[in-house]
């Protein structure tokens, strides 16, 4: 899974798809396009929230039919289940809200897969009731992504036995490899993060068996609308893919 972190308009989506599709094309890795198309969770009132629910789901409907990907967003509310399933293939349920029973739910019954990030506040081992309140409500179809632990107040830390630990449950586990290095709650009111160890999360997920990645990408990541600090630049994705099919290669 890989994209902007938010839908900013439609020409530097579709720029952004083209660009990973010919990758993932090329190295033959499975692709799903990510973009949020409200951003909830923000420091600040004035940060940037979005460009308009309808506008922004029918751009991430234009990528699915020009390139023929798939395509996952994230929900906050029972409401946009439905909403936004009539867009997009995921429904994604941030970490902050992976306990919502309602929120699950609401997303199981649309039928679209679900993608459940892990709370940076849960172990691994809990992960297992937001596996089954999806399940439990007739949908099979989940993902699991870790992105990253609480570490002090304004740090994460990826503990990789929890790849193993979720994949338990039957399901496939990606790793979120640029959340996971954000450092939160910065005095600024502006997240940070540590951009220049995405290949060294993304390697430590492929070397213990990861089914998949998620990445953040924006050709300027210093002028992206949201979640900058910690996005890939995406003229570097395709030789970090390069480097990480070696490994998948070498361990199977």
């Amino acid at each position: 899974m890989a994209g902007p972190c938010a839908i900013e308009g439609e020409e530097i989506a579709l720029r952004i798809a083209e660009r990973i599709v010919s990758i993932t094309d090329k190295l033959q890795i499975p692709y799903i396009f990510k973009g949020s198309y409200r951003k909830a969770n923000r420091s600040r009132i004035d940060s940037f929230t979005g460009i308009g629910d309808e506008k922004a789901l029918k751009i991430l409907q234009k990528v699915h039919t020009t390139f023929g990907v798939p395509t996952v967003t994230d929900i906050h509310e029972t409401q946009e289940a439905a909403m936004a399933a009539a867009y997009v293939d995921v429904l994604q349920i941030p970490a902050f809200l992976c306990r919502q029973t309602e929120l699950l739910a609401a997303a199981a019954k649309t039928g679209k897969a679900v993608n459940i990030k892990k709370g940076q506040f849960l172990s691994a081992d809990s992960m297992r009731f937001a596996v089954d309140k999806v399940m439990e409500s007739g949908n099979q179809q989940v993902i699991l992504t870790d992105r990253g632990n609480t570490f002090g107040y304004q740090d994460l830390v990826v503990d990789f036995r929890g790849i193993p630990v979720m994949q338990s449950f039957d399901v496939p586990v990606v790793m979120d490899c640029t959340h996971s290095l954000q450092q939160p709650n910065q005095a600024s009111g502006v997240t940070g993060g540590k951009p220049a160890l995405i290949e060294t999360i993304a390697k430590a997920a492929i070397a213990v068996g990861a089914d998949g990645l998620f990445i953040e990408t924006h050709p300027d990541p210093a002028n992206a609308k949201s979640d900058g600090a910690n996005m890939l630049p995406l003229d570097l994705l395709e030789d970090l893919l390069i480097k990480l099919t070696r490994i998948r290669e070498a361990i199977a």
